[in-house]
């Protein structure tokens, strides 16, 4: 269910010529396993189960097509191919990949939503005052996304 693909990213590097200068990255996996709590995870973490709750992350935020995640989260990056609904925070970068579904409020100065990617919520830029809520500027991919609530 848990695995760190940090000793499996460094041996390809190594085996390949190169250093083994990967980030870790903890995987959670499980197509039936359902995880429920706080989490404060200090690297990355690509999620391909079911999680609830609070999660916060010091790097990027992977929610694989099989996962689904609904808690609040605050991240610095997020890549979402599968499913999530809460209020997310990213001081850095959020990515609705085609396959990714996402519902709840999103505060971040970069958003890109993929063709195909579904978003529905507010976003706010960072920084901004609540009073004052400016939407940020979405980024689109070249092709029309599908979205729905205020941008």
């Amino acid at each position: 269910m848990f695995s760190n693909q940090k000793a499996l990213e460094n041996q390809k590097a190594l085996e390949n010529g190169k250093p083994g200068s990967a980030v870790p990255l903890l995987t959670v996996v499980g197509d039936r396993a359902r995880v429920e709590g706080k989490f404060d995870i200090a690297d990355s973490i690509q999620v391909e189960c079911e999680i609830g709750g609070e999660m916060n992350v010091g790097g990027k935020l992977v929610i694989g097509e099989k996962g689904r995640v609904n808690a609040n989260v605050q991240t610095v990056d997020a890549i979402v191919m599968g499913h999530y609904a809460g209020n997310m925070i990213a001081t850095g970068n959020v990515e609705i990949a085609a396959t990714g579904r996402v519902t709840g409020n999103i505060t971040t100065d970069s958003l890109v939503i993929s063709k195909g990617g579904f978003f529905n919520g507010n976003v706010t830029k960072m920084n901004e005052s609540t009073n004052g809520q400016r939407p940020v500027h979405l980024v689109e991919d070249d092709r029309p996304a599908q979205l729905s609530g205020q941008r």
